[in-house]
């Protein structure tokens, strides 16, 4: 199952580093989110696009997770020379993360 079956996304960009907040429909799918979006998970999802860390901080009272990715925008929105480099392009690559049954 695709991550997007259990969250939408929310993201914001600043500069090369991208913020990605992972919100879960249902608070019960929350440890299973947990488990699956491992950062070495979502980096290795987002191989081609993010060359930094990647980190996680989770958000249980509700029921989500903020990803703060490094050097994930191709130098930044006005200096990529990539047609859309914003985050939500990338969210949405994210939303497409298989979690599993």
């Amino acid at each position: 199952m695709k991550l997007r079956e259990f969250a939408h996304s929310r993201t914001g960009d600043k500069g090369n580093t991208l913020n990605v907040s992972v919100i879960c429909y249902d608070a019960r799918n929350y440890e299973r989110l947990r488990a699956a979006l491992t950062p070495e998970r979502v980096k290795a999802h987002l191989r081609d696009v993010v060359r930094g860390d990647v980190v996680r901080y989770e958000l249980p009272t509700l029921a989500a997770f903020n990803f703060v990715l490094s050097d994930a925008l191709g130098g930044g929105v006005t200096r990529s020379l990539a047609l859309d480099a914003h985050g939500k392009s990338v969210s949405s690559a994210l939303m497409d993360f298989e979690v599993g049954e």
